[in-house]
């Protein structure tokens, strides 16, 4: 019986777990073979594959349709995958290497931000949850960051769609944008790779932002990406300590919700976050070889650019512009905040 199961459910996913793949597949093929497109992140091709397969009368009705349930699995299981060797991206010695003023000045960046963002949304009468999905995703470190918080906050895999499009185009926007700004702000090259490393959101546009510059840019400029990563783990524990805060009260009212009545608390910190942590901590004490980070790096951008096909599989245009024209003010608002925030700490942190 399990084996029938099993077939049931190969059969169930299989369609949309292939088409994500195989878009994956093009993602990386056209990063590689088109000059046109080289500069854009694979992760950003692969939402804009996803977006064109919902929006194309011919392949709308099969991602609608068959190959749904495997793009729905993709878009939240696959990206937990890549969260968790995300996690072999990110050293502790590096990070702390950066000295104790410019670690405050990063995390003042990334609380400030997600206060800004989430005041902006709320103001702009924004749902409670979106508002904190596009906050997540925007002041720490995209797409990832906000299927981590929709797991702790247990939020529909329907609602992380749009706050996933919005900072998907907002960091590839930064990939032309910031590069023009270097010059007339006055920025060396590091200070560059700083303001980079501190307000763009994906690590792959980050990477694509910061080479422009050269290689002192980047180098910084990752290891400021990262640190912001680290605080992925904290503030997704924090927001799974006022959930389960809420569902104590709710049910000392006796008014708790339909998804608490199992009885069960959410967890503070799923275990997928808690994988990503031990990653860390496993790259940091030096137990992996380059060998095995590079077959991790490629895996973990395979897996990431699978779901966020499958995310951007979801997004119809047409629904997308009645509905998320409050969103993507609240997005470019918070895209200012972020950079001038960035920029202010990039100047600080390197004279």
């Amino acid at each position: 019986m399990p084996f029938n199961r099993i077939a049931s459910q190969l059969s169930r996913l299989g369609p949309g777990l292939v088409l994500s793949v195989a878009a994956t597949g093009l993602a990386f093929a056209m990063h590689a073979l088109l000059p046109a497109v080289s500069v854009i992140p694979v992760m950003t091709l692969a939402v804009a594959l996803g977006l064109l397969s919902a929006n194309i009368p011919g392949t709308a009705v099969v991602v609608a349709g068959r190959a749904r349930p495997g793009l729905d699995f993709a878009g939240k299981h696959l990206m937990r995958a890549g969260i968790v060797l995300l996690g072999l991206k990110v050293s502790v010695g590096d990070v702390l290497g950066l000295g104790w003023l410019s670690l405050l000045l990063i995390a003042g960046v990334v609380l400030a931000s997600f206060a800004g963002t989430y005041g902006l949304a709320r103001w702009l009468r924004l749902p409670g949850e979106a508002s904190l999905l596009i906050a997540t995703g925007f002041s720490i470190c995209g797409a990832s960051a906000i299927g981590a918080m929709a797991a702790v906050r247990r939020i529909k895999h329907q609602d992380t769609v749009l706050p996933v499009a919005l900072v998907t185009l907002c960091g590839t926007l930064a990939i032309g944008v910031l590069p023009l700004l270097m010059h007339p702000l006055m920025l060396s090259p590091e200070q560059f790779g700083a303001w980079t490393g501190a307000s763009v959101h994906d690590v792959g546009q980050v990477v694509a932002t910061a080479q422009t510059a050269g290689t002192a840019a980047l180098a910084i400029a990752v290891v400021v990406k990262l640190t912001r990563v680290i605080l992925l783990a904290p503030i997704v524990a924090a927001a799974g300590l006022h959930q389960r805060v809420q569902h104590v009260r709710q049910r000392a009212n006796g008014s708790a919700d339909a998804d608490n009545a199992d009885g069960r608390f959410p967890p503070i910190v799923p275990l997928f976050v808690v994988a990503f942590i031990a990653m860390v901590a496993v790259r940091s004490l030096g137990w992996t070889p380059p060998e095995l980070l590079e077959a991790a790096a490629v895996a973990q951008d395979i897996l990431l650019a699978s779901a966020l096909f499958g995310l951007g599989s979801a997004v119809r245009v047409r629904t997308l512009i009645h509905t998320g024209g409050r969103a993507a003010v609240v997005a470019l608002g918070s895209w200012l905040i972020i950079a001038s925030l960035g920029l202010g700490a990039a100047w600080i942190m390197i004279r």
